[in-house]
């Protein structure tokens, strides 16, 4: 029928459809967490008429949890009496919503989901449609169970090669965001996918979707394939059987076509996630802060990665080194396996899991005149505190070497 995002609003509507119409589809599950979640209880109650499906609304309590403030305490009172009041059977306050999203079995191949967070873009990662949307969206898809989508045009980034020792998916991700630019791919669908693509677990696949939305990405696709589905059935919950399913006869926009074999670890740096540079050009810049967690890269994986690189050694003595894992399982089995007392005897600071650090709320915050080096999405000023602070972002792979030597540094000479 056509491209990725085509082939899933067809699937939803019942009818094939194309790129440039307007459809009222239902929705699999609505999300929004501490921030978002009040905003829509005020239109919720402004529309003044009953929730459509309790089990398709999914709160988290992420982005200032625990409460570092009374505002944001005030904002969980709210929520957690609304849920009481309404009988919600779908809250958590256990991690980063995009990740306990994926890990107790909301997102499936074909499913589609709103979030009242940008990075809602992240359930492409499973062949999913995940959009960020407006509080206001989600309270009337909480009465309605149904949302208007505008069938995107569709970019396809076919991704081919193996990467060099050293480099890994959130260099190639970051490459891409300084290839397109950030408004490269406005309000489209962008399909990842090529042998690079294929080869990938899925906490590196994830990576992809979730960055979309750094180059304007209405929503990013990976198709859903054998590796996606042993995911679900051998790491969710979530309740098959589960349809592999890819773009049928497609008609892109464009096509870029990119071999990963050539690209070396990236950095974008200060201000913006599209500006791009080998590491090379950077190296040696002090940072004050490595932070290594948020829903791009504080899975398993990542933190094992980092763990095994910090191993028998000591972070820098004048850099503080944050680690957040990005959900309350992540931290268990990384706890149960030796990974957080090593991190911890490397010097290492591992805080509960959440979003603080990576919205500049609390745990990990810059001072004026303060670099960070850090495994986000985003890096735009005053994004983790202070507007006259500097982010950078990299790989859980840099972010290690880079904790060992308070400076920007090449993870190939510590792997």
């Amino acid at each position: 029928m056509g491209t990725l995002i085509e082939e899933i609003f067809s699937r939803k509507a019942g009818r094939p459809v194309q790129a440039g119409e307007i459809l009222l589809l239902d929705v699999d599950y609505i999300m929004s967490h501490d921030n978002t979640t009040p905003l829509a209880i005020k239109a919720f109650r402004e529309i003044g008429k009953p929730i459509h499906d309790k089990n398709r609304i999914v709160l988290h309590l992420d982005h200032a949890y625990p409460a570092p403030n009374v505002l944001a305490a005030e904002n969980h009172k709210k929520i957690i009496e609304f849920v009481g009041e309404q009988g919600l059977p779908h809250f958590y306050h256990q991690g980063v919503c995009h990740q306990v999203m994926i890990e107790e079995g909301f997102i499936t191949p074909g499913a589609i989901v709103i979030g009242a967070d940008s990075h809602s873009n992240t359930y492409g990662a499973l062949g999913a449609f995940g959009a960020g949307l407006g509080s206001t969206e989600i309270a009337v898809a909480w009465v309605t169970g149904k949302c208007w989508f505008k069938v995107p045009e569709t970019i396809r980034i076919e991704l081919t090669g193996k990467t060099q020792h050293g480099v890994y998916a959130k260099d190639v991700m970051i490459y891409i965001a300084g290839l397109m630019g950030m408004d490269g791919g406005t309000y489209r669908s962008v399909e990842f996918g090529g042998e690079y693509i294929e080869s990938l677990p899925m906490n590196e696949r994830i990576v992809f979707p979730n960055m979309s939305t750094e180059i304007g990405a209405k929503c990013g696709l990976i198709e859903a394939d054998s590796v996606t589905i042993n995911y679900l059935e051998t790491a969710t919950p979530a309740a098959g059987p589960f349809e592999a399913f890819g773009p049928v006869n497609p008609r892109y926009e464009k096509v870029v076509e990119i071999d990963v074999s050539k690209i070396a670890p990236q950095v974008a740096c200060h201000p913006d996630v599209d500006n791009v540079k080998p590491l090379e050009e950077v190296a040696g810049l002090e940072v004050n802060e490595v932070y290594i967690g948020t829903c791009t890269n504080a899975r398993y994986e990542d933190i094992e990665l980092v763990a095994n690189m910090l191993k028998g050694k000591k972070v820098h003595p004048l850099t503080r080194v944050i680690v957040t894992p990005a959900s309350e399982r992540i931290y268990k089995k990384a706890m149960k396996n030796g990974l957080i007392e090593i991190l911890m005897d490397a010097g290492c600071t591992v805080t509960g899991t959440g979003c603080g650090a990576c919205i500049g709320r609390h745990g990990g915050i810059l001072a004026a005149g303060e670099r960070a080096l850090t495994t986000m999405n985003r890096n735009f000023i005053g994004r983790m505190g202070s507007p006259l602070s500097e982010v950078y972002l990299a790989s859980p792979a840099t972010a290690a070497a880079t904790a060992l030597t308070g400076r920007i540094t090449d993870p190939r000479d510590y792997l």
